[in-house]
């Protein structure tokens, strides 16, 4: 009886905790339901360094660079238009930090939500065509015979793959994402666990709170790309990479997007996102999506249950 009342006290207190409300007490002060944002920018340091880490390359400039301004435009326009909240960034140098580290960095924080920044790219197209024949000399069964062989000039193309792209972490990684929950407890219930890995009630509220947490990445992802799509880019979708995944996406303790800005190799695509004046509409677009996530908390709040964000 005691551990039946123990778990429900744990439910009952994640419920009050997620969705935080009082339609009666009019003039109770609402918890202010976003205020840590941990902005990463992807990849950074040397190639040398780095590795397989270094990111997209285009002609113009690198993954890690590209990211790195955009970032740091947004935590500027952040700063600027939604000055109560904080912003953390994983980096603001060009420095190299593995997924762990950026996990890690993101927890320690106590972040809301992340959001980190990346640039696509795909190979060239490759052509080829016969440019002439030239006349070799085989041995054929002990005798010498003549044939022609084609001679090829080999070129490529820039692809044509565009367009902007936002992902969540894959269904297939929800275990892992409960696991970082376990590892990283943000609860402001103040409720002592000894050993929450052993604890089911623990185990339930923390599956509650990766739904939860799925659906408000889901949201948001498809914000941003609804915002991409009305300041005139092309929108690749929100999508979930499930098989693969994105480590740090399931990795951190908390809604996390990934956004693909564009394709640096795409000519077009890579002298937009290059420009400062591309980079801060990129960095707006994110804004105007996140001003759009916290209305639908505050909401969520003030109704007791899930909303949906505006268009």
């Amino acid at each position: 009886m005691h551990k039946t009342a123990a778990i429900l006290f744990w439910i009952f207190s994640f419920v009050i905790t997620v969705h935080a409300s009082d339609p009666v007490d009019k003039n109770k002060v609402q918890k202010q339901p976003l205020k840590r944002v941990v902005i990463d920018a992807g990849h950074g340091g040397s190639a040398g360094a780095a590795g397989k880490f270094y990111g997209a390359s285009g002609k113009r400039m690198e993954e890690k660079d590209v990211a790195l301004a955009i970032a740091l435009k947004l935590q500027a326009t952040i700063n600027a238009e939604m000055p109560d909240i904080d912003v953390i960034m994983t980096r603001t140098t060009d420095e190299f930090n593995s997924p762990i580290v950026k996990a890690n960095k993101a927890n320690a924080a106590k972040g809301e939500l992340f959001i980190s920044i990346h640039c696509n790219d795909v190979n060239a197209i490759r052509h080829s065509e016969i440019v002439g024949y030239t006349t070799k000399t085989v041995k054929k069964k002990g005798k010498k015979t003549t044939k022609k062989v084609p001679e090829y000039r080999y070129w490529t193309s820039p692809n044509p793959a565009s367009g902007t792209e936002t992902y969540i972490w894959g269904v297939g990684k929800t275990k892992d994402k409960e696991e970082a929950l376990m590892e990283n407890n943000f609860s402001d219930t103040a409720i002592l666990v000894i050993n929450q890995n052993e604890n089911p009630a623990m185990k339930m509220i923390n599956s509650l709170r990766t739904q939860e947490f799925a659906h408000r990445s889901r949201r948001l992802a498809e914000a941003v790309e609804e915002e991409f799509v009305k300041s005139g880019r092309l929108s690749r979708g929100a999508k979930q990479r499930d098989e693969k995944g994105i480590w740090v996406l399931q990795a951190v303790a908390m809604p996390a997007i990934l956004v693909e800005v564009g394709f640096l190799s795409n000519p077009e695509e890579e002298e937009f996102i290059t420009s400062e004046d591309g980079q801060q509409k990129t960095a707006d677009v994110i804004v105007r999506a996140l001003k759009r996530y916290r209305f639908s908390l505050e909401a969520q709040q003030s109704n007791g249950k899930s909303a949906e964000i505006k268009k």
